[in-house]
């Protein structure tokens, strides 16, 4: 299979796809986060049951999963995504015939940046 590369109007017209596939992981995250922690509290616990704990093992893998699944779904289409708790994502594109990334990050309104393969975040230039 050939790579994705992406021109900025066709990131662009992705990023409603995008920010809400990084708003449901953010929350999927912070859901997974609060379940661990309450499986860890029950498992001090000397009263805890071997029902109670499934279930809870049972979600966090469930969580996990679909967060694989998501994640998977973006990659599949070309889409990088860098960081869920910044909503930071890449786009492959050409740009003068060489190889970047198409970076947006959560907050901004439109894919309006760039860097070079390794050159990450801290690299970023303004598209003219």
């Amino acid at each position: 299979m050939s790579k994705k590369y992406f021109t900025p109007e066709e990131a662009n017209q992705l990023l409603p796809y995008v920010r809400e596939e990084i708003s449901y992981l953010q929350g999927l995250k912070s859901q997974f986060q609060e379940t661990y922690r309450e499986r860890e509290h029950l498992k001090k616990l000397q009263s805890a049951t071997d029902d109670a704990m499934f279930t809870l093992e049972c979600k966090l893998e469930f969580m996990e999963m679909e967060a694989q699944m998501r994640l998977q779904h973006l990659a599949a289409s070309g889409i990088q995504v860098k960081d869920i708790d910044v909503g930071l994502v890449d786009f492959p594109a050409l740009l003068n015939g060489e190889e970047v990334l198409l970076c947006w990050r959560e907050g901004e309104e439109a894919v309006e940046h760039y860097h070079g393969l390794y050159d990450g975040f801290i690299g970023r230039k303004k598209l003219d």
